[in-house]
């Protein structure tokens, strides 16, 4: 008994003093915690942004209004249907609520025992199913208490889900931008890995001391990985459109301008993360301690809504919040995280900056 209880001491000793070993049996699963806490625990107090459109204009409307209002959940913004869609595109408001003309008369009719109902339009993005359906839930859950106020629950009031785009695009077509964008992230960054592991077993070394100039080695591994991204998106963009049939609404030669320029972006940072590991195992924590909260945080398959107001300014700063944006722009016209060219523009400053930290830092040895 005094053995095992010996050898379980040492154990104990020898996994304190491995730090990476510590990191990811305890602290890392804490840190999940958290982040899963605040993204689906509705910390911060966190709203939905909500375009309010009346086209009625009468007593009726605004007591629909005053009842959305009091969703804990929603922040209405009033304004035209037009300015309310041009702000949902641009990402200033997550769905849009129209009341049309006619409300009142229907509650009226109704009242009076004639057959009468109207139908609530609330405008969804497609990309933000979690944000639409928490808004389309809502006003349902509204108008049924207009409805058992009105009549005893008669359906007067109805709710009518629309999007944006004059041509129906299904919910496939808005995730294959985020896994592209998830794939490019996973093809730069995990590039530190096996650099890392080549230098910590002097392959690095014994390669930097041949006639071959530096550049083209490390320029060979970049056209590699670039290749590797163009076929990633030929065959995630190509079994989308063959198996789940969707249809690409921009120019190709866009997509592919906006692939290569995300690739390099990632790759950059994973030559930069590369300059400052020792070890494989260093690497392959760092890597994931990067990689995962990324795609969590960066909207591509949950949205900034569900997220508290300090991860909502985290996720501002991640370039696959804007790769993905920029993608799901030009592919399906999606909701905008920001203009299109200001996302290339802080993808192209990502790999600026990637690429003077890699060139001052990178070590052969």
């Amino acid at each position: 008994m005094g053995t095992l209880l010996g050898l379980t001491v040492a154990n104990v000793k020898s996994l304190a003093r491995d730090r990476a070993a510590l990191f990811w049996t305890i602290f890392f699963p804490i840190m999940f915690v958290f982040l899963f806490g605040w993204i689906f625990g509705g910390s911060g107090g966190s709203k939905i942004s909500v375009g309010f459109v009346d086209q009625d204009g009468t007593q009726a409307s605004g007591g629909l209004r005053q009842a959305l209002a009091g969703v804990t959940l929603l922040s209405l913004h009033d304004g035209t249907l037009d300015a309310e869609k041009a702000a949902m595109q641009h990402g200033d408001v997550s769905a849009v609520i129209v009341v049309p003309k006619g409300l009142q008369d229907a509650f009226v009719q109704a009242r009076t025992g004639n057959a009468a109902s109207i139908a609530v339009q609330v405008y969804g993005d497609p990309s933000q199913n979690q944000t639409t359906q928490v808004v389309q839930g809502a006003v349902a859950q509204v108008a049924n208490g207009f409805n058992l106020a009105a009549l005893g629950g008669s359906a007067i009031l109805t709710v009518s889900q629309l999007t944006l785009q004059s041509t129906s695009i299904s919910s496939v077509a808005y995730l294959v931008p985020s896994i592209l964008a998830m794939a490019l992230m996973q093809l730069g960054i995990f590039a530190a890995i096996p650099l890392v592991q080549q230098r910590e077993k002097g392959i690095l070394k014994r390669i930097g001391a041949t006639p071959l100039a530096r550049w083209k080695l490390v320029g060979s591994n970049v056209l590699l990985r670039l290749m590797v991204a163009i076929v990633d998106a030929v065959l995630i963009i190509g079994i989308g459109f063959a198996v789940f049939n969707v249809h690409i609404v921009g120019n190709l030669l866009e997509v592919g301008a906006i692939v290569l320029l995300g690739s390099a972006s990632f790759l950059a940072i994973g030559f930069a993360l590369a300059s400052f590991l020792k070890t494989e195992e260093q690497a392959q924590g760092v890597v994931q301690v990067v990689q995962l909260p990324m795609m969590f945080l960066s909207g591509i398959f949950f949205s900034f809504d569900f997220l508290p107001g300090f991860l909502q300014t985290v996720a501002r700063f991640l370039p696959l919040t804007y790769l993905g944006d920029a993608l799901r722009q030009v592919m399906v016209n999606g909701a905008q995280v920001a203009p299109l060219g200001a996302d290339l523009a802080i993808l192209a400053g990502w790999l600026v900056v990637c690429l003077g930290i890699s060139a001052r830092s990178f070590r052969w040895e």
